[in-house]
């Protein structure tokens, strides 16, 4: 293993990042990863500084030689591109690229970057493969990609750029270097990874666990309400109307101002506003978390959401959301045990996480239908062909053994 060293002081082994800013640039970009037989992908978004987050960077390492080689070996024959979206209105040419069947796309932790980018711009990734999801396969522990770059190359991430502004221009030295490195060593990594995944004789179960991984639909997510804060079960009955009041003020002003609200006002202070029923913007610092600039800032605005809400009757609960495995029948139940404690013993004995096997999800999904067959198996969504061939035998034997109600 090398030895370590600060990714703000840039590897002399790596050449500085092609920025692609201007469609002249963006067109040669595209001439280049165009045809090529992989490229690692990762994405920088804004969600600590916008009310909406949106994807600020695109990092894209590609072979050196345009229709580069197949090989997957070192680290030197790359070329690393960071595409600015937000200078770039029209990418649906690179969707089409990270489209293509005939080109494999390196991501870390690829869930969260495919969703993004199927929300910003209709992306639709295929052929994936996910180093943070082939190191679990491999029973690796500690597999965010920092401590993988660490543990691999010898490589210390600046882990403050995980909270700076990606959407502000122009983005600084330290940026661009700790985004260049989330993808440059992607390709080796999957190489070495394909290595083990072989010689593990894990590859076939990793690559149906990246197929599943093409199935994620972006859905928006349900519209923010009162009863997402954290501390809401600690609110009194008699509190839950100025609490939604001054909520739903917060949530008017953070949209407006393009922030997000945790920025504008924290969760502890809504609460104690809905406590202490401020009446005067005197008493409005005494609030805790609440800034004299904040006061004279939305103090008045915030004053009137208070009476606003004493007028309120308390709003009404929402119903509690059943846990799945509440459905079972006393029958269902025990087979959902069972099936969570094979799941323990085959977790341990292949050494990787339970979800690994199966998530909690599927074996409910499992227990309820009671697949009686590799077919009916397959049919349930995470489970597929791979899984229900491994499993099927010891799925069925545990499932037979109980004949009761479903």
């Amino acid at each position: 293993m090398s030895r370590k060293r600060p990714a703000s002081g840039r590897q002399k082994s790596i050449a500085p990042p092609r920025l692609v800013q201007s469609p002249t640039q963006y067109k040669q970009f595209l001439q280049h990863v165009s045809d090529q037989p992989w490229l690692a992908l990762d994405t920088e978004s804004d969600s600590l500084f916008r009310y909406a987050p949106r994807v600020c960077l695109i990092q894209i390492t590609a072979p050196a030689d345009p229709g580069g080689h197949h090989s997957l070996y070192g680290i030197k024959n790359v070329v690393d591109y960071l595409i600015d979206p937000l200078q770039l209105r029209e990418l649906s040419e690179l969707g089409e690229v990270l489209a293509d069947d005939s080109t494999d796309v390196i991501l870390h932790a690829a869930e969260n970057d495919i969703i993004t980018l199927q929300r910003d711009f209709d992306f639709r990734l295929r052929r994936l493969f996910d180093t943070q999801l082939a190191a679990r396969i491999l029973g690796r522990q500690g597999v965010g990609l920092a401590k993988v770059l660490s543990e691999e190359f010898g490589v210390v991430s600046d882990k403050r750029m995980q909270r700076t502004n990606w959407g502000k221009r122009p983005l600084s030295r330290e940026q661009l270097t700790y985004a260049q490195i989330d993808t440059h060593y992607l390709p080796a990594l999957r190489a070495r990874q394909i290595r083990e995944l072989e010689k593990s004789k894990r590859l076939e179960e990793a690559l149906a666990a990246f197929r599943m991984l093409e199935t994620i639909e972006y859905r928006p997510p349900e519209p923010r309400t009162v009863w997402h804060m954290k501390q809401i079960r600690t609110v009194d009955e008699r509190d839950l109307g100025v609490l939604q009041a001054v909520w739903e003020w917060r949530e008017k002003f953070a949209e407006q101002a393009d922030r997000p609200p945790f920025k504008v006002l924290g969760e502890s202070s809504l609460i104690h506003l809905s406590q202490k029923r401020p009446h005067s913007l005197a008493s409005l610092r005494d609030i805790p978390g609440l800034s004299s600039r904040q006061v004279s800032w939305f103090g008045k605005e915030l004053l009137a959401a208070v009476r606003r809400g004493e007028r309120l009757p308390a709003p009404q609960r929402p119903t509690p959301i059943r846990k799945a495995e509440t459905v079972l029948t006393g029958a269902g139940k025990r087979r959902y045990e069972a099936l969570r404690q094979w799941r323990t013993k085959t977790a341990k004995a292949r050494g990787v996480d339970p979800d690994i096997v199966f998530s909690n999800e599927t074996l409910l999904q499992i227990a309820a239908g009671r697949p009686a067959t590799l077919a009916e198996l397959e049919k349930i969504p995470a489970v597929g062909r791979w899984k229900a061939k491994a499993y099927g035998d010891s799925l069925f034997s545990l499932l037979g053994r109980d004949h009761g109600d479903r």
